[in-house]
């Protein structure tokens, strides 16, 4: 399914380990990104739903894509909505490079037009290793866990400016 929700889920759990050294608008844009050629397919019924996007080589030029275009998106909207968040290089690329390959990992498991390793190889040694309704599951409660976490951080945490890789992150003082 293009653009699913179930993606995010991991990103919530690595926002919320890695605080500010992670973005989680651009892991987000990253996962609408790589999945336009399967919404492309499911719109004009033309080409191959897991292609070149939903390999390793494809979700790394997306990646780089997203970067880049994610880190002056989210200065935008940041800038739009009265905060003062940067985005740093560093920050974007890993988050977005984290967003495309945790993609094709997971679709690797559960799809079997995945082949991940195209143009190289075109075996895909996930497949099967776990079903659709278990990898979804484990999405949600990545995201579950994430948001416990990340809330119990903000709620428990001392109040303070703190930079971390680029980004100004705001806490409580004690």
């Amino acid at each position: 399914m293009p653009l699913t929700p179930y993606h995010v889920g991991p990103g919530v759990l690595i926002k919320a380990l890695l605080r500010g050294s992670f973005s989680l608008m651009v892991f987000v844009w990253a996962q609408i990104l790589i999945d336009l050629q399967p919404l492309v397919v499911l719109t004009t019924g033309r080409g191959q739903l897991h292609g070149f996007s939903h390999t390793y080589l494809g979700a790394t030029l997306i990646g780089v894509g997203a970067a880049l275009s994610g880190k002056y998106a989210v200065q935008w909207i940041v800038r739009f909505t009265g905060g003062a968040q940067r985005v740093s290089w560093a920050v974007a690329f890993l988050s977005a490079l984290i967003g495309t390959y945790s993609h094709v990992a997971l679709d690797s498991l559960v799809y079997s037009d995945v082949s991940p390793f195209q143009p190289f190889a075109a075996v895909n040694p996930f497949l099967g290793v776990a079903s659709l309704r278990s990898a979804r599951l484990a999405c949600v409660l990545c995201g579950l866990a994430g948001l416990v976490l990340y809330l119990a951080v903000e709620l428990a945490g001392p109040r303070h400016n703190k930079r971390i890789i680029g980004v100004t992150l705001t806490q409580r003082d004690p």
